[in-house]
């Protein structure tokens, strides 16, 4: 029945059956019947039915025999994740297998779960309110306090502002967890807390005694007591901008074969690859699991559980290297320090080019799309389709900055002539200069290899640059265009004004062609908080006290460039009642006036 369910001629027909097999999954005394049970659900599980059937599979694993709860788990796992329509149902059925089994669920799958909420912008907030609630039941198991240090160490600010999950609660939550865990949590908590101290500096003084503690600074373990001491000097010595610049959010992971089912694969023994792999494609799962379109019979292609977003590895400083095994999981998933961070200078040294116009195709259709989410964020998933991930990670200060692109190719076969360059629509080479370092030829099936851009604005612009990828994989060539994620507000330095100042300024840009407002309908839930990160993300400084509504948000900041600076303020007037915005943009220069506001309005 299984390899009968694995082919895609009788899947349909043995899914006709699967009442049956539920029911011998609970009912059968024999403990090889109910493991064959369960096997056959995973097999016959699709898009259609895997919510029923992860459902069933968890509400047994309550009460399976010991000797297959691991196995069961990592089905649970692989299921839920190559099927997901939405990763909040994974995010909940990750978070049951921990509180069902946790002592079954291995690291693999923990690891997995971080890396997908850290891959996905639109599940992080959800992520951190539903671990935050997991963790306050009396008893939780261990990995659900890493789970839980880990992602509200990284997107504990998304909920901070509930007064029943502010910082100081999200603090005392999981301090009052430290002292039943192993020394690995506690080292993973203790990384938590520095983090907490650059995302709420409200309670630096409260972690830092912590962290003087004697049973920290003088601690038998050398990790935790260094991970003590050099937390305590950082927290006191650096600068907020240091300390912002060492605890930034982690880059996107990049993409790896999954290791939940190469575990699953070692615990079946030899020869059961095909029927856990990809013996039968789901044609639906190929939309946000990395299914994979059928390819020429000479090319090879992963699984559709691939592990597209990266389980073994964090991204290289450089070239590209194949995955080294899951001896380094744990490094990856708790390392503090950030992606190499030169200067933001020119470097000659690196030998990079200047780019210049080049014959290429028009962007993709989702372009626009996929630049618009970059608007208030520097770090993501920019494009990824079967074949290839790009993967982005900036910083910018005054008029410079420094971009890293990650390619992962996520194939088994190597991408030949890889050429990867930047593009000048129209005359935007004479309003911003983009240097780009060259990045090997070759990319071998499953690795990555990053890309240094040095980017320099000259003057305003409107449009971004566009990043042209060409290459050839199995003999045919690819080639992809988008619009690098570079806008105008990029080069966006906060400025604070007493409200005096501020309305003194707004006065004086009052004529028609400096005023850009726009009144549209909320795309989004209207969360204050949420809003109020958005426009701290555009690069604006938020003003406190200004407005007499305290229900609305006033800004300032200006655009840096070579040339010139532009003075910019914005007020945005939420109503939530009519769940519309009216977004109004003050600047010096009429054209940077209409381009922010198309910008800004775009995010909510």
């Amino acid at each position: 029945m299984c390899t009968l369910a694995s082919s895609e001629f009788s899947h349909e027909a043995v899914k006709t059956h699967i009442d049956t097999v539920i029911n011998a999954l609970k009912t059968e005394r024999d403990v090889s019947v109910r493991q064959r049970a369960a096997d056959l659900l995973y097999a016959m599980c699709d898009r259609s039915n895997a919510k029923q059937i992860v459902s069933e599979m968890l509400r047994y694993l309550e009460t399976a025999d010991y000797a297959i709860r691991e196995e069961i788990v990592l089905k649970v796992a692989i299921l839920a994740e190559k099927y997901a329509v939405d990763y909040s149902w994974y995010v909940d059925t990750i978070l049951n297998l921990i509180r069902i089994a946790g002592d079954y669920v291995s690291e693999e799958v923990w690891y997995r779960v971080l890396q997908i909420v850290t891959n996905r912008d639109d599940v992080q907030g959800y992520a951190a309110k539903t671990v935050f609630e997991a963790l306050q039941a009396p008893a939780c198991h261990e990995n659900m306090v890493k789970v839980g240090g880990y992602i509200l160490g990284e997107f504990g600010n998304l909920i901070a502002g509930d007064p029943r999950s502010s910082p100081p609660v999200q603090f005392s939550l999981l301090h009052s967890k430290f002292h039943l865990c192993s020394v690995a949590t506690r080292a993973l908590l203790l990384s938590t807390y520095i983090k907490f101290i650059n995302l709420f500096p409200e309670t630096k003084a409260t972690i830092q005694g912590v962290l003087r503690a004697g049973s920290q600074l003088r601690n038998a373990d050398v990790e935790l007591q260094q991970r003590a001491v050099e937390y305590l000097t950082l927290s006191s010595v650096a600068s907020t901008d240091v300390l912002a610049t060492v605890l930034e959010e982690m880059p996107p992971f990049p993409e790896r074969e999954s290791s939940i089912l190469a575990k699953l694969k070692r615990k079946k023994g030899p020869g059961a690859g095909s029927a856990l792999d990809d013996g039968r494609r789901d044609p639906s799962s190929s939309d946000i699991n990395g299914g994979v379109e059928p390819t020429p019979s000479t090319v090879s292609t992963p699984s559709p559980s691939a592990d597209l977003l990266g389980l073994r590895a964090a991204p290289p400083p450089a070239a590209a290297s194949a995955p080294s095994g899951t001896g380094n999981l744990l490094v990856d998933v708790s390392s503090d320090g950030p992606a190499p961070q030169p200067s933001l200078g020119p470097t000659p040294e690196e030998a990079f080019l200047s780019s210049g116009p080049e014959d290429i195709g028009p962007p993709i259709p989702e372009a626009d799309e996929l630049l618009n989410k970059f608007v208030c964020k520097n770090n993501g998933v920019l494009f990824e389709n079967q074949l290839l991930q790009i993967g982005v990670k900036s910083e910018f200060r005054q008029n410079l900055g420094r971009m890293y692109l990650f390619y992962g190719n996520k194939t088994s076969v190597q991408f030949q002539n890889f050429s990867p360059s930047v593009v000048h629509p129209g005359d935007l080479q004479t309003h911003l200069a983009v240097q780009t370092k060259r990045v090997a030829a070759q990319v071998d099936g499953g690795a990555q290899v990053q890309q240094v851009l040095n980017i320099e604005c000259l003057r305003d612009f409107l449009a971004p640059p566009f990043l042209s990828v060409r290459f050839r994989y199995g003999g045919a060539p690819q080639s992809l265009t988008l619009k690098l994620p570079v806008t105008i507000n990029k080069f966006f330095q906060p400025t604070e004004m007493a409200a005096q100042d501020f309305f003194q300024r707004w006065k004086q840009l009052s004529l028609p062609q400096q005023e850009a407002q726009k009144i549209f309908k909320a795309n989004h839930p209207m969360d204050p908080e949420v809003t109020k990160a958005k426009l701290l993300g555009f690069g604006s400084a938020l003003l406190d006290n200004v407005d007499p509504n305290p229900e609305n948000f006033v800004g300032a900041g200006i655009i840096q460039t070579k040339a010139l600076q532009v003075g910019c303020l914005l007020r945005l007037e939420p109503n939530a009642q009519a769940q519309m915005y009216r977004l109004t943009l003050r600047t010096s220069k009429e054209p940077v006036s209409r381009h922010l506001c198309e910008l800004l309005a775009q995010q909510f």
